[in-house]
């Protein structure tokens, strides 16, 4: 169960000042996985250019942490987590709350942390990079994408660790086919991930302060492409209906063909989207893994 906004936004704020203050360095699903298929990711790809695309076998998207129950082995909270495979290099979209939870979802799940190579965060709130320290210490031959605006208390625990940095202001190149959208909003700065498929763009979001439509807006901006699917948190738990209502239209405006709301979305909006998407929507918490075929490759 999704816990109130209010609530955590408070705990949110006191943990910002506290949560560096110590940092150092095949699951059985209750739903069937969806195919490559069903997502529709198939066929011949190119880039926003026109060049041909070299196929990966197939991108897995796997949530690590959430407040959203899935899979009953693991442990639930405040927060959000994604792990991203089968591109160039392996990545963990933030790190949830709390980096005991993280690893040990992780460890239930069979994956190991060296197997990561890059870590994205997406914004300064402890429920996405509250995980960071503590999964450095398990690995930290890997590279960090920051957005520039984050404390320098956190810039210098990443670099202490070992790990390699890299502060993101402008939207920038992660690996083949991979980038981050750049810094985004005004008063609380967020980056998104977004990779190039074969029917369109995928989008993966932390929180989407900066609105969920803007995210979206700005990554057909930058890659010259639909989106395909968003995942993520949308921001929305705080939101009455008649709000929600236009934000899910702005969406589905936009073009987007699938959604998967999760972490602050909120049960409204999740309902909501679900209305109006019917089989595009796709319910995810944590331990929910979809698997996309077809993934490209510059």
């Amino acid at each position: 169960m999704v816990r109130r906004c209010s609530v955590w936004l408070a705990i949110g704020m006191l943990s910002i000042l506290t949560c560096f203050s110590t940092l150092g360095c095949t699951s059985t699903e209750k739903e069937t996985v969806p195919t490559g298929a069903e997502l529709g990711i198939a066929g011949e790809q190119r880039d926003s250019s026109g060049t041909p695309l070299r196929s990966y076998e197939k991108m897995t998207l796997t949530i690590i942490y959430d407040n959203n129950e899935y899979d009953e082995r693991l442990e639930t909270a405040w927060g959000f987590s994604c792990l991203v495979e089968g591109l160039e290099k392996t990545i963990l979209f933030d790190t949830g709350g709390d980096s005991r939870m993280l690893l040990s979802n992780m460890r239930k799940l069979g994956y190991n942390p060296q197997d990561v190579e890059v870590i994205v965060i997406s914004h300064i709130h402890y429920d996405h990079l509250g995980g960071l320290a503590g999964f450095l210490k398990k690995n930290h031959c890997l590279t960090v994408y920051l957005p520039k605006s984050l404390p320098k208390s956190i810039k210098k625990t990443v670099r202490d660790s070992g790990a390699d940095l890299v502060e993101v202001h402008d939207p920038v190149k992660i690996c083949e086919n991979t980038y981050s959208t750049g810094e985004l909003g005004t008063w609380i700065k967020e980056q998104s991930l977004v990779v190039e498929t074969a029917k369109g763009l995928v989008v993966i979001t932390g929180c989407a302060h900066p609105g969920i439509v803007n995210i979206v807006q700005k990554a057909k901006e930058l890659l010259k492409d639909n989106v395909y699917l968003v995942l993520g948190g949308f921001h929305l738990c705080w939101m009455n209906a008649f709000q929600i209502k236009g934000v899910v239209n702005g969406v589905n405006k936009e073009g987007v063909k699938m959604v998967a709301p999760c972490h602050c979305s909120g049960d409204l909006a999740r309902s909501a989207f679900q209305k109006l998407y019917g089989k595009n929507f796709i319910r995810v918490g944590v331990g929910r893994r979809l698997e996309i075929d077809s993934c490209g490759e510059k």
